[in-house]
């Protein structure tokens, strides 16, 4: 397991409890001597009890060393300089799982993509997303996830290494959209956390939430996704999850936004890992570089790093033209005269 944030601590504290031999390798030496000497992750994920048996490390060679597989938790922004150093102790052609949900901010590559470049090798790799919220899984509470591959049997067997009785994992062909949805369902939680914070109601959550979903599927699909994927566990699924719990950190985020706060204070007074930052700017420049019209991103984007208030955002949102929600009367033959604000088209 690369990576001792609340999701790798997590993911390793279950692996280890089915049974498997496993090295957690995490970056802070102070953090893991502590996690060596108390069995606890007091930063990141203090509920959980660490098995005695489970190996814990800074050395990414002793961490990879034999490794049959090789579970990846880093944050986005890290994961590729990590790999270049962990490339020369990679033998052999272990089963590689990424665990993150995030966009690459410079380049915009989903996770696998950033692997497979700073590994450059060809090796077995599946996607692992869903609701899963690190806390509720660390007190032992249900719940689903999906793994994707490009491949079925790499599939079968991320999902048979993940699965168990609190754990439910699915398998899925669409590696591209299970990744674009663990990365673009952050930047909607932003946003859900910032109509909490403003004290807005049942109506601008539900809007916000399904807007996003559409923000989502109109980038995902041209990127090479499939549309069903966005409807699924991955989809609205882990957007369901991350918009409404305030155990979400891009939730706290948007919240904290939303009473004043600036995403530089926000970033000084955590540790905690808000992909969902990141990756808005990269899915902003995906957008404008591929014509497509991305509005919650957008306002996320301008609230986060140019200092625009989140009401006026709001209301930026709220004015945009009006449109059809997605029927095209047009390509029915029903349209109106060109021109007509209430004509059928394609802008978002």
């Amino acid at each position: 397991m690369l990576g001792a944030g609340a999701w790798g601590t997590t993911l390793a504290w279950m692996l280890a409890g089915q049974g498997h031999r496993l090295r957690l390798w995490c970056l802070e030496k102070d953090l893991a001597g502590e996690m060596r000497s108390t069995r606890r992750n007091s930063r990141y994920r203090p509920e959980v009890q660490l098995p005695e048996d489970l190996e814990i490390t800074t050395s990414l060679g002793e961490a990879l060393a034999d490794a049959e597989a090789v579970v990846l938790a880093v944050p986005s922004r890290y994961l590729r300089g990590i790999l270049e150093q962990a490339r020369a102790y990679v033998d052999g052609a272990p089963l590689l799982i990424s665990a993150t949900k995030g966009l690459e901010e410079a380049t915009g590559l989903r996770m696998s993509q950033v692997i497979a470049e700073a590994l450059s090798a060809d090796l077995p790799l599946a996607a692992l997303s869903g609701p899963n919220l690190s806390r509720e899984i660390a007190l032992g509470m249900p719940a689903v996830s999906v793994v994707a591959a490009e491949r079925e049997e790499i599939a079968i067997r991320a999902q048979r290494l993940l699965s168990s009785s609190l754990f439910r994992v699915y398998r899925n062909c669409d590696i591209i959209g299970v990744e674009l949805c663990g990365a673009l369902k952050n930047v909607i939680a932003i946003g859900a956390g910032a109509c909490d914070g403003l004290g807005f109601g049942a109506n601008a959550k539900a809007a916000l939430v399904t807007r996003g979903l559409a923000e989502m599927s109109r980038l995902g699909v041209r990127l090479g996704a499939q549309p069903a994927t966005f409807w699924g566990v991955a989809g609205v699924g882990d957007l369901v999850a991350t918009c409404h719990s305030r155990d979400s950190r891009n939730w706290n985020v948007g919240y904290r936004l939303a009473q004043g706060e600036t995403w530089e204070q926000i970033s000084r007074a955590t540790y905690s890992v808000a992909e969902g930052v990141h990756t808005a700017l990269a899915a902003r420049r995906l957008g404008e570089e591929l014509g497509i019209a991305l509005p919650i991103t957008e306002a996320t984007c301008r609230v986060l790093f140019e200092g625009v208030p989140v009401l006026q955002a709001v209301e930026s949102l709220m004015t945009r033209p009006e449109r059809a929600e997605g029927e095209d009367w047009a390509a029915r033959g029903l349209g109106v005269a060109e021109g007509n604000p209430g004509g059928g088209g394609e802008s978002p």
